[in-house]
């Protein structure tokens, strides 16, 4: 099944994300449980990961390293990991998270501007009806 998600950042554009649970059904379907929820961005190269997230599952059928635009939950942190593109630890032309990510979905708008301003940010994470 797919889910539309948007993450609302104050004064930027909505990030828009689609949810398909063929990769990580169990973890895709808790992080739809727990919507809506709000978190911290942090920024490391050009991912976009959250603080904690209320989402608690395991590694399932996690991988690393990652595809361009991929939304992932990083099962170690508890986190919302969004890649826009290269790690600080990835090869040259790889994207690789800190440890392997439970693969939730796709960027939908996938402007690498909006890294600029969301470091540091609050942001609230809801499903787009």
């Amino acid at each position: 099944m797919k889910y539309t998600v948007q993450i609302k950042i104050p004064n930027t554009t909505p990030i828009i994300l689609e949810l398909d649970d063929a990769n990580s059904p169990k973890t895709v379907n808790d992080f739809v449980k727990q919507l809506p929820f709000s978190v911290d961005l942090n920024v490391w190269g050009d991912e976009i990961y959250t603080s904690e997230s209320p989402i608690s599952q395991p590694e399932e059928n996690a991988i690393s390293p990652v595809q361009l635009n991929d939304v992932a939950y990083w099962p170690t942190g508890k986190a919302i990991c969004l890649f826009y593109g290269p790690t600080p630890i990835g090869k040259s032309g790889e994207i690789t998270p800190a440890s392997p990510v439970n693969i939730l979905g796709k960027i939908i708008s996938p402007d690498k501007t909006i890294l600029v301003n969301s470091d540091g940010k609050h942001a609230t994470f809801s499903l787009q009806s």
